[in-house]
């Protein structure tokens, strides 16, 4: 009980739960859209911002996310360049991504410990800014869900027809990616530029198991993010575990189990 009553740990689990309902509701989208590679794409770039920002002395974390948006664009540039093979945007954007992470991090070796934490994750270290940013993309993110739910909806399972029927594509194609963005450029703090990806997809691979609809999804993934983020910080802070780790591994598990319990329906 004296872990619930810590500054640290109860910032630690606000992060977490914010990022719990973004990252995931971006995720499915991301996932029924078949570019679930995007999030590693743009977190191995806000990595190489996170390393500018240690190495000019501004806000790591902030720069990061800059990187992240820029990154967003391009490969949605790209995207529009090779439509016949639309994914080697997102292979072309993160060899560049790792590239130029690679050259900051051999300029200022000094850094390295600090861009570890960023790499695998270190929630414990959130501050009242990294907060604040948090909270603000979270605002942000369900605020433009919301207010275009029916739009994105049709996006997801079929541009073309949302083409047709008069929406503009363009526009909600650079929102989409404008949106993951952001939700990356502040997760990487919480469970590192390698295991984002994990949150983007393992619970919509959850929902995909069990939800009937694509409302039941929306409802799923945040759930069972929600619970891996909440039971992943408590296991690891009483364990002394990495957190970012520990929730990756109990998505994991989440998604074993429930694949397990549709098989055993099904028999």
């Amino acid at each position: 009980m004296e872990l619930l009553s810590s500054e640290f740990f109860q910032r630690a689990l606000l992060g977490g739960v914010l990022i719990g309902i973004t990252a995931p509701l971006m995720g499915l989208f991301l996932v029924l859209r078949r570019l679930a590679m995007i999030g590693d794409t743009l977190a191995h770039v806000s990595i190489a911002g996170v390393a500018l920002g240690f190495l000019v002395g501004v806000y790591p974390l902030g720069v990061g996310l800059l990187f992240a948006l820029a990154a967003s664009f391009a490969i949605e540039k790209l995207r529009k360049t090779y439509k016949t093979y639309a994914e080697l945007s997102i292979a072309i954007i993160m060899s560049g991504g790792v590239a130029l992470a690679s050259l900051l991090f051999s300029i200022g070796r000094g850094f390295s410990v600090d861009i570890n934490s960023y790499l695998f994750g270190s929630i414990y270290t959130l501050n009242d800014t990294d907060l604040l940013v948090i909270g603000t993309v979270t605002l942000i993110v369900i605020g433009a869900i919301v207010m275009q739910f029916k739009e994105m909806f049709l996006m997801t399972f079929d541009e073309d027809a949302a083409a047709v029927n008069g929406l503009p594509t363009r526009y909600f194609n650079l929102m989409i990616s404008f949106l993951t963005a952001l939700v990356i450029g502040v997760s990487i703090k919480i469970v590192g530029a390698l295991l984002i990806s994990a949150l983007l997809t393992i619970p919509t691979a959850c929902s995909l198991i069990v939800a009937r609809s694509f409302k039941q999804s929306v409802v799923l993934v945040v759930l069972v993010a929600e619970f891996a983020v909440i039971a992943g910080l408590m296991i690891a802070g009483f364990w002394n575990l990495a957190p970012g780790a520990t929730i990756v591994l109990l998505l994991i598990a989440i998604m074993l189990v429930l694949m397990m319990g549709k098989a055993a329906v099904k028999r």
